[in-house]
């Protein structure tokens, strides 16, 4: 029996999870494509079937809307649910889900609208009424998180005895142009890097414990393969929340972004005028949000991958034991800008987290990966999915070092 597969959100990550769905028809059966502008999702459906000869269906719903999104799934009659929404939007597409009996997946932690906060809490603590439902939820199958728990779990099961530190780095070399842009939903990427930082590691008594800093107060400069040195600065990710509670042995673990000084520059510029804030502010006798109208302002990032030249690469530094002795091992993986357009009419940051979101998927409707209540990515075998990542258009590779070296630069 033919399985039918809802995605919900059409900006430039829901463009690549219906594309490469569409390319693996024969796991995800028929394809619905739902947004509030139903007129991005049928210019998506036309692109995709002018390319791949695979029709794709396409809907209008609120996805803050738990009765819309109930009878979404069930007119669709969905096996699975891939939410490409706003982080926002998580908690309501759960319930629905919920309701419904349905399979779930996401590639970003819940957010709530009014609050700067990036946590697993709320999702979960749906795992029970998931486990009641007798459906699976996969959490965070981007690529950071996503990938990045997926290369952590393979290092852990077969390079390590104990993974001692991890740095996650993540670098996006590309160049689109603009004076100022961001690469994904500019609300929850000024967010995201205009928070203060947060690190976990263990103290002296061997108890675990996060350490905050200012933004950007922490840079290491990172020696990527293929792109070159490139300035990184310590952020706070959620995939690290989990995955302190799942790797062994672990002392330390730290996230790193690149950014050059011109987006830094223009962020700072913006932070210091307001243009950043989350909180209403009257403006001739109307209620907006500065950082809702910004987003108004600048590019949007479904439009930059036609401009978008150079590449990512994004991949774990990770530190520990095997057999006694100590050992060092970097997983990375490079993309193209160019190469990813020409793919699926996306820039390379789309691709990277649409890509996963659809592995996920495809792994769980194969049952694969199955099993009933919440989960991260890397509570799961990581074999199968490192092999579809080969197969999929991000291929990987592992950088054996010796003990003690690494790729910092020092300036």
């Amino acid at each position: 029996m033919s399985k039918k597969t809802l995605i919900i959100g059409a900006g430039g990550v829901g463009n690549v999870v219906a594309f490469k769905c569409a390319m693996n028809a024969e796991t995800f059966g028929d394809i619905t494509l739902a947004s509030r502008t139903i007129s991005k999702c049928n210019t998506i459906s036309d692109n995709i079937l002018e390319r791949t000869g695979i029709k794709i269906m396409t809907a209008q719903v609120d996805a803050d809307s738990i009765p819309e999104l109930i009878s979404l799934i069930q007119s669709s009659a969905a096996d699975i649910v891939i939410n490409v929404a706003l982080p926002y939007q998580d908690l309501t597409i759960m319930d629905a889900c919920i309701a419904c009996q349905v399979d779930y997946l996401d590639t970003a932690n819940y957010e709530h609208p009014d609050e700067a906060k990036f946590e697993y809490k709320e999702q979960w603590a749906r795992d029970q009424h998931f486990r009641d439902a007798e459906i699976m939820g996969l959490l965070g199958s981007g690529f950071d998180p996503g990938v990045t728990n997926v290369f952590c779990a393979y290092a852990q099961k077969h390079y390590f005895d104990e993974i001692h530190t991890i740095d996650i780095l993540d670098c996006n070399a590309g160049d689109h142009g603009y004076p100022f842009a961001t690469n994904f939903n500019p609300e929850i990427n000024l967010r995201e890097v205009s928070a203060k930082g947060r690190y976990w590691q263990k103290n002296d008594a061997g108890e675990g414990e996060w350490i905050e800093t200012e933004p950007m107060e922490i840079k290491q400069v990172w020696d990527y393969p293929e792109i070159g040195p490139k300035d990184s600065y310590l952020l706070y990710h959620e995939e690290m929340e989990s995955l302190v509670k799942h790797i062994k042995g672990l002392q330390r673990i730290r996230f790193f972004m690149t950014f050059g000084e011109s987006y830094l520059t223009h962020m700072k510029c913006l932070e210091n005028v307001g243009m950043l804030g989350i909180e209403e502010v009257e403006h001739k006798g109307q209620k907006i949000i500065p950082m809702e109208f910004l987003a108004t302002l600048l590019p949007d990032p479904a439009s930059l991958g036609a401009r978008t030249k150079g590449k990512t690469n994004i991949g774990i530094f990770a530190k520990g034991i095997k057999e006694g002795k100590e050992r060092t091992i970097y997983i990375y993986q490079i993309s193209d800008h160019e190469k990813c357009y020409a793919e699926v009419l996306s820039q390379g940051v789309s691709y990277t987290t649409g890509v996963p979101a659809m592995i996920g998927a495809k792994l769980m409707l194969e049952g694969k990966w199955q099993s009933k209540g919440v989960y991260n990515m890397e509570e799961f075998d990581p074999d199968p999915f490192m092999e579809e990542l080969n197969s999929q258009g991000l291929p990987w590779k592992v950088m054996e070092l010796g003990a003690d070296e690494n790729r910092e630069v020092t300036l």
